[in-house]
């Protein structure tokens, strides 16, 4: 598992580069910087190994809480950008609250879901109750992308915790019958925008559907074998909107073409099977959940940005765990997968009599 992280995150640093070189020029001090949230990120995840998940589920209420207060602080105070409130800053540091409000939700709903298992409607409803406190802060921002991901990493925990399949399933259906009402009054003019020209991307080419399309041709253009490192025409000659960032996928795409995406989507496979069978493997209840909510987490933001990228869903903006720039998402995954190697320490320790 640390294996597969570490060579995801390298390949990231000279995607990065390679991006950010032609977008704006910018590509030697964005690769600088993500090398150094990355030495931070696994300094971070060997230092929540060394603490132990237990530990840190103790203070998984107050941390929840402390989550809570922080995406609060971001739907009131944070600074627009793009439309979104999604970054604070504190003495010169901007952290994106959200990304770490992913472990925080892990954390509380493994405690919450062993505690309280979901196996009525009463107790099922008390869990959605819990989790609609961060999809409701992230959607005032508005960031519809976290919503989902939180969505989505409590879906994974709710089947590991043994939830009913009736109940899980007309979740489900509610939340389809629903998507017209919230299309119609939740999502802003932007955002349905991006709905639209997910479905039609023609509608708007030099618009809303810019992104997608120049994204298509992107990764179209990579062919079998790729067109090479630092070779890719559509990020260098800037017509790529956020190649370092939001469409990563899409410059990995052109450069390294159908060969490197085998390779890179193994290296994610390998990732998700460890954390899977680390869960798999583990007597603990609330470590099951826990890893399910992990795993969860990783491969719905892994199939939403690369989906994006060629058109298959629609744009959120999610980054590709690993590969797109940022620091704040990269140590939130690190963190998390410090939580998943505990896991597996302790499941070790026990085999072995230890």
């Amino acid at each position: 598992m640390f294996l597969a992280a570490i060579l995801l995150s390298v390949w990231g640093v000279f995607c990065i580069y390679s991006a950010a070189a032609g977008a704006s020029g910018r590509g030697f001090d964005f690769a600088i910087r993500q090398s150094v949230w990355l030495i931070v990120s696994i300094l971070a995840m060997l230092l929540i190994m060394i603490i132990g998940h237990h530990k840190l589920l103790e203070g998984a209420y107050p941390l929840f809480g402390l989550m809570l207060l922080f995406l609060l602080l971001t739907a009131i105070f944070a600074p627009k950008v793009n439309g979104a409130q999604s970054w604070l800053g504190f003495g010169g540091i901007r952290f994106q609250p959200s990304e770490f409000a992913k472990v925080a939700i892990i954390l509380m709903m493994s405690k919450f879901l062993s505690r309280y298992p979901p196996l009525d409607f009463k107790t099922f409803m008390m869990c959605l109750g819990v989790i609609a406190l961060p999809v409701f802060l992230v959607l005032l921002q508005p960031d519809a992308g976290s919503a989902l991901v939180f969505l989505v990493i409590s879906f994974g925990m709710l089947l590991a915790a043994g939830t009913p399949l009736k109940y899980l399933f007309g979740l489900a259906g509610i939340g389809a019958s629903a998507v017209p009402l919230l299309i119609m009054f939740a999502l802003k003019d932007y955002q349905k925008n991006r709905i639209l020209v997910f479905l039609d991307p023609m509608r708007d080419p030099l618009g809303a559907g810019y992104n997608v399309i120049q994204s298509r041709i992107a990764v179209g253009s990579g062919g079998f074998a790729g067109k090479g490192f630092m070779l890719g025409t559509q990020s260098k000659l800037k017509f790529l909107p956020e190649p370092h960032t939001d469409f990563i996928f899409s410059v990995f795409s052109e450069e390294f073409g159908f060969l490197g995406n085998i390779i890179l989507i193994s290296l994610f496979s390998v990732l998700l099977f460890r954390i899977i069978m680390t869960g798999i493997n583990s007597r603990d209840r609330r470590s099951k959940i826990l890893t399910a909510g992990v795993a969860s987490w990783l491969w719905f933001q892994m199939f939403e940005s690369m989906g994006m990228s060629i058109g298959i869903v629609p744009v959120t903006g999610l980054p590709l765990p690993f590969l797109s720039y940022g620091g704040s998402s990269l140590l939130a995954i690190f963190m998390a997968l410090g939580l998943v190697a505990s896991v597996y320490v302790e499941g070790a320790s026990s085999k072995h009599g230890i």
